[in-house]
């Protein structure tokens, strides 16, 4: 029988997650047992009564706390920003190791992206590759690549991250920018090579498609709409509350009419999205207790189905199986007719999620509202229109913020995310946006630099309205480290910091 993991020692687990002895109710699930967790689970039961019994003490005794990578790391400040980068990537490289506690191993070296975070992520890690292919660290992109193949081998889909409590769900997509991000450095001839993964992939978000019907209209991670297209949604297996995050899951329970599992559910599939969490997920647009992910269509989740759909596409092109690539060709087709019809909003004049359950579109403005244009999904027209919206509601002093609500959440205003800040410039330079888009970028690398200079880190976020406080927001304090931000700031740097 397999070790129980450490999330699923009831009672144990639960007191430590809901008393806070650790700030961060990550570092408990990422902790590893000196013993057999039953045996500490025995252990527990037994002393947990006595009158001196000290919960923190416990726990320190018996279980080893994560190593946290490049936490506090201190460059020597007479470094450039980008020697400080080039620097930081052998802190933030983990070593392929044994399976221990939670984690999932992985038969490469990889990136993380530091501080709490000591595991891989699949949407940073495309961000952390940029930086990679700057720093000429290809044999790393081709390990990362080879690790998220594995994990789609032996798991079936690549999850949140490389840990067993984040089984149940995936993240945005980016596997098939990744390949491409590699052909692009060693040749279109190696993507045949990863045709299987790439199908297997488009099947764990497609798995339930065929089933739909207009009685069914959604499972899993597609919905079917009233006039037939299929669209995904994130999702997640499981409705319990998420062990990384135990406690402020359950206290959201006491603030919500929603039912528990209900909660939970859109909990995890807004974790699934990367945008944990933000206005773009609440029913109001202003209360975390009204989040309803499962309910959304997101406009930026379908243009990364669209490019997986469009590289199966041009595999089997390259493979001589005309039929199959016309097959998936067709599939990427009818998606842009959809993201047309249902997340085109003519009146604000820009691209918006839709709440399927309702039938109408979601009325909050956010940066995904520019992944068609980073995806060449839109239009001329409705890139210029975007392109507006952008610079006169977007921008601010320090690059583009999230959403225009602030709701205290960390994916609302005022902080700005190197991933979003990447796809919105290389969107608006696919539509001849240019100058906005070096505008964007000069902002944005003028900030990161600045805050180097003065704290010597580089954040997982940034608060782009004001360039002189510290982003804030979530479920834990800022990180430093940081993967994806180190990622796009050396790619922008060798683009726009001439």
């Amino acid at each position: 029988m397999a070790e129980k993991e450490i999330f699923q020692l009831t009672p144990l687990f639960e007191a430590v997650q809901m008393s806070s002895i650790f700030e961060d109710g990550k570092t408990f699930v990422d902790c590893v047992a000196k013993q057999s967790t039953e045996h500490i689970l025995q252990l527990y039961l037994e002393q947990k009564n006595h009158a001196h019994f000290n919960l923190k003490d416990f726990v320190l005794s018996h279980f080893d706390l994560p190593h946290v990578f490049a936490s506090g790391y201190q460059g020597s400040m007479n470094k450039t920003v980008d020697q400080h980068i080039k620097q930081l990537w052998a802190v933030l490289t983990r070593q392929p190791d044994e399976k221990k506690g939670s984690l999932i191993p992985l038969p490469n070296a990889y990136i993380v992206p530091g501080g709490r975070f000591g595991e891989v992520y699949y949407w940073d890690s495309y961000f952390t590759m940029l930086g990679l292919k700057e720093s000429g660290l290809h044999q790393v992109i081709e390990n990362m690549v080879n690790n998220f193949s594995h994990l789609i081998n032996t798991v079936g889909y690549i999850p949140n991250g490389n840990r067993t409590y984040y089984l149940g769900r995936s993240q945005p997509p980016f596997y098939s920018l990744m390949v491409r991000l590699l052909a692009d450095i060693k040749g279109d001839n190696i993507l045949p090579g990863y045709l299987q993964p790439l199908e297997k992939e488009y099947q764990f978000w497609m798995k339930s498609a065929t089933e739909l019907s207009e009685k069914n209209p959604a499972a899993l991670h597609a919905v079917r709409m009233k006039d037939g297209e299929i669209f995904n949604r994130y999702w997640d297996e499981n409705d319990t509350a998420r062990p990384e995050s135990y406690r402020e899951d359950v206290e959201l329970t006491h603030q919500t009419s929603q039912p528990a599992k209900t909660l939970y559910r859109h909990l995890r599939a807004g974790a699934e999205s990367g945008w944990d969490y933000t206005s773009r997920w609440f029913k109001d647009g202003i209360s975390f207790a009204t989040i309803h992910t499962t309910s959304i269509i997101p406009v930026d989740l379908n243009g990364l189905l669209f490019h997986l759909e469009q590289t199966i596409a041009d595999i089997y092109h390259i493979n001589g199986d005309e039929e199959k690539a016309i097959q998936y060709a067709t599939f990427a087709e009818k998606r842009k007719q959809a993201v047309q019809k249902y997340c085109w909003n003519n009146t604000a004049g820009f691209f918006v999620d839709y709440d399927w359950e309702e039938g109408q579109q979601k009325n909050i403005l956010s940066l995904a509202g520019i992944t068609p244009l980073y995806f060449k999904l839109a239009t001329q027209g409705q890139a210029d229109a975007v392109a507006s919206i952008i610079e006169k509601q977007f921008l601010k002093p320090g690059g583009l913020v999230t959403t225009l609500q602030k709701t205290g959440q960390q994916w609302d205003s005022p902080n700005g995310w190197a991933p979003l800040q990447w796809m919105a410039i290389a969107g608006l330079e696919n539509y001849g946006h240019h100058p906005l888009a070096a505008t964007i970028a000069q902002r944005w690398i003028k900030l990161n630099t600045d805050v180097f200079n003065r704290t010597g880190k580089l954040m997982e976020k940034y608060n782009v309205v004001d360039t002189h406080l510290e982003a804030g927001g979530g479920e834990y304090a800022g990180q430093d480290g940081f993967g994806w931000t180190n990622g796009v700031l050396l790619a922008l740097k060798s683009l726009y910091d001439k």
